[in-house]
C-alpha cells in the first residue's frame, strides 16, 4: 500500500510538472520569439515586448478564478479545462494574420493556460508530506526553467527554419499532450471531510501572506529582465548568433531548474522556507550588480553574471509558492496561489515594455542596475518565520498524515 501510494505521488508530481512545463512555453517562452516577431511584423523592441506580455494579461484576468475552481472542483478538472483550450488558442494563433489578432489569441492562451499556476501547486502540496514538500515543489517549480530552456533551445530555430506559425504550433502541441495526459491519469489528493474539518478560517487576517505576495512580485522583476532580454543582449551587445545564444541560455535555464531543486531540499532540511529564501535573494542582488557592472564595461564578467542570473533569479520560486500553499491550507490554497500569481504577473506584465524602453533609450547597464536594486527591497519585505494557519491533514485512507510544518 505504501509503495502504491508513493508511486501515485510521483505520478501526480510528474503530471503537474509536465503541465507546468508545457504552459511555460506559452506563458514565458515567447520572449525567445522576439526576433521572429520583429521580423514578421516589423515591430520595435518595446512593441514586441507588449506582444509577448499578452499571455500575462490573460493570466491576470483568470488566475484567481482558476484557484477557486481548483479549491471547489479539484485539480484534475482545473488543469485539463485550462491546458486543452490553451492548446486550441495557440493553434489558431499560428495562423493569425495580424498583430491585433495574434495579441488577442495570446491573451486567451494565457487566461486558459494559467490554470496550471494554481492547480498544479495544489496537486503537489496535497500529495506530499511537509518533510518532502520542498523537494516536490522544487521539482514542480523546476518545470518553469525547464520550459524556458525548452523554449530557448527550440523556438528560435523552428521560427528561423519554418516561420513564426510553426513555433506557435509547437507550443500548442505541448499543451495538448499535457492536458490530455492529465485528463486521463491525474487524481485529486484526498482532502479533510467538510463535516470533520469545520469552516475553513481565512488565512488573510494578518500581514504574513500579503508580505509573501509582495516579495514574490518584487522578485519577478529581475527574473523577467533576465528572461526577457538575455537573448537580445547576447545577440545585440555581444554579437552572438541566435542559435548559439538560445543554446547557451537553454543550458543556463536547466541550471536554474537544478537550483530550485537544491533550494527545496535545503528548505526541507532546515524546516523553513523563509531562511533559504533570504540568502538566495541577497545572492541574486549581488549577481545582478555584477551583471550591470560587466555590461557597462563590456566585459566577460557581464556575460558570466547573466548566465548565473538565469539560475539565481528563479531560485526562490518554489520556496515562496510552498510557503503560501502551506500557510493557506487545503481549503484556501488554490485561491491563495491565485492571488500570489496575480501579484507576480502584475509585475511581469510591466517589465518587457518598460525595460525595452529603458534599453532602447539608455542601454543595458541602467536596466540591469535597476533590476539589481529590486531584490534588496524584497529582502526587506520578507516576513519572519510563521507556522501554517491550517494543517493539510488528510482523511483516513489518503496520503500520509501531514502535520503543520514549522517553517515559513
Amino acid at each position: 500500500m505504501d509503495q502504491e501510494r508513493a508511486h501515485r505521488r510521483w505520478l501526480m508530481l510528474g503530471l503537474g510538472t509536465a503541465g507546468q512545463t508545457a504552459s511555460t512555453t506559452v506563458l514565458y517562452g515567447l520572449p525567445f520569439l522576439v526576433p521572429a516577431l520583429r521580423r514578421e511584423f516589423g515591430l520595435s523592441l518595446p512593441a514586441a515586448g507588449v506582444l509577448v506580455s499578452c499571455p500575462v494579461f490573460g493570466i491576470l484576468l483568470a488566475l484567481v478564478g482558476w484557484g477557486l475552481v481548483a479549491d471547489r472542483f479539484g485539480e484534475r478538472i482545473a488543469l485539463a479545462a485550462g491546458l486543452l483550450p490553451a492548446a486550441a488558442a495557440m493553434a489558431v494563433a499560428a495562423d493569425a494574420d495580424g498583430v491585433r489578432a495574434l495579441g488577442a489569441l495570446l491573451v486567451v492562451a494565457g487566461a486558459t493556460g494559467s490554470s496550471v499556476n494554481s492547480a498544479s501547486g495544489r496537486l503537489v502540496i496535497g500529495w506530499f508530506p511537509p518533510d518532502r514538500r520542498g523537494v516536490a515543489m522544487g521539482v514542480r517549480q523546476a518545470s518553469q526553467p525547464l520550459g524556458t530552456a525548452l523554449a530557448a533551445a527550440v523556438l528560435p530555430p523552428i521560427a528561423a527554419a519554418a516561420g513564426l506559425g510553426a513555433a506557435l504550433l509547437f507550443c500548442a502541441g505541448l499543451c495538448a499532450v499535457a492536458g490530455t495526459a492529465i485528463a486521463v491519469l491525474a487524481q485529486d489528493p484526498p482532502r479533510p471531510a467538510p463535516a470533520a474539518a469545520g469552516p475553513a478560517p481565512a488565512p488573510y487576517r494578518g500581514a504574513y501572506l500579503w508580505r509573501l505576495h509582495a516579495v514574490a512580485a518584487l522578485l519577478c522583476v529581475p527574473q523577467f529582465v533576465v528572461t526577457g532580454f538575455a537573448l537580445v543582449f547576447l545577440i545585440d551587445a555581444r554579437g552572438w548568433s541566435p542559435g548559439l545564444a538560445g543554446t547557451v541560455l537553454a543550458v543556463a535555464n536547466l541550471t536554474g531548474a537544478g537550483v530550485r531543486l537544491l533550494a527545496g531540499w535545503w528548505s526541507d532540511r532546515v524546516g523553513s522556507r523563509v531562511r533559504p529564501m533570504r540568502v538566495l535573494i541577497l545572492a541574486t542582488a549581488a549577481d545582478l550588480g555584477l551583471l550591470a557592472l560587466g555590461a557597462a564595461r563590456d566585459s566577460a564578467l557581464g556575460t558570466a553574471a547573466l548566465l548565473l542570473a538565469a539560475g539565481l533569479t528563479v531560485s526562490t520560486n518554489g520556496l515562496h509558492n510552498t510557503a503560501v500553499a502551506e500557510y493557506a491550507g487545503p481549503r484556501w490554497a488554490g485561491r491563495a496561489l491565485g492571488v500570489h500569481g496575480v501579484g507576480q504577473h502584475g509585475a511581469i506584465v510591466l517589465v518587457p515594455p518598460l525595460v525595452g524602453a529603458v534599453i532602447t533609450g539608455h542601454g543595458y547597464p541602467p536596466a540591469f542596475a535597476a533590476a539589481a536594486a529590486v531584490p534588496l527591497l524584497a529582502a526587506a519585505a520578507l516576513p519572519a518565520e510563521r507556522a501554517p494557519a491550517v494543517s493539510w491533514t488528510a482523511p483516513a485512507g489518503g496520503p500520509d498524515p501531514q502535520p503543520a510544518a514549522a517553517g515559513g
